[in-house]
């Protein structure tokens, strides 16, 4: 497979046209960004954990019938995906309070949320990433009210399987983001599951594996991202 021009980069990943036109090639920088991109680093390694990780856990969705937009990967930071065209809409799913609804709402971290809540974030750095609902995304357009509804199922659907993977490994699937775009019609799972999308706490002392090691200037982000890597399994050069 050919690697063409830059079709686009963000704070982390940088997305390349192929020779083929349903195929493109995710790149994943060690660039390490918070606070809509206010926070800027570099940590070596990053780019490698985060591509592998996110393999392992796209794959490990694939077989348990959720479509994602992986292909295969290509080297050990890059990763052939299909091309798809991304709605701008966030998918969250919380199952203990942590960040922002804990600002929002008043909530003690850590606090389990039964059953867990539903989140909508229109995808705008500019506009910090502000909560909508359904109707905002029919009104404004940015999806349709059936790929709203399948959005919603697979996010859930994610939820049932990676709370218990995770949980196998001695963590806590906290909350994460998810984004979906649609590949010949179909609403498809896209963008990346890494501890950069998603809260990670140790099951018995709760101490956080996942990038508010980075926001909270806690340090050992990358040893954070090893650790849970390597209690899922996950195949790590050395």
């Amino acid at each position: 497979m050919e690697k063409r021009a830059e079709l686009y980069a963000g704070k982390a990943k940088s997305v390349y046209y192929t020779d083929d036109a349903d195929k493109l090639i995710l790149h994943f920088r060690d660039d390490t960004s918070a606070f809509d991109g206010e926070k800027m680093e570099q940590l070596a390694r990053k780019g490698m954990i985060n591509n592998r990780f996110n393999a392992f856990i796209m794959q490990k969705l694939e077989e348990a019938g959720i479509p994602t937009h992986f292909e295969t990967l290509l080297s050990d930071t890059e990763v052939v995906v299909k091309n798809m065209q991304m709605m701008p809409v966030e998918c969250v799913v919380r199952n203990l309070a942590a960040g922002s609804i804990c600002r929002r709402l008043g909530l003690e971290e850590g606090v389990e949320l039964d059953p867990p809540v539903f989140e909508f974030f229109l995808k705008d750095d500019a506009l910090h990433d502000p909560m909508i609902n359904e109707s905002h995304i029919e009104t404004f357009g940015w999806a349709k009210a059936e790929h709203v509804a399948k959005m919603k199922q697979l996010t859930f659907q994610v939820n049932d399987v990676l709370k218990q993977l995770f949980l196998d490994a001695g963590l806590l699937l906290v909350d994460y983001k998810l984004e979906f775009g649609l590949f010949h019609g179909e609403v498809v799972l896209g963008d990346e599951f890494s501890p950069d999308g998603c809260r990670l706490w140790d099951a018995q002392t709760r101490k956080k594996l996942d990038k508010d090691r980075f926001r909270q200037g806690l340090g050992g982000v990358i040893e954070a991202y090893e650790e849970v890597a390597q209690r899922l399994g996950v195949a790590l050069p050395e």
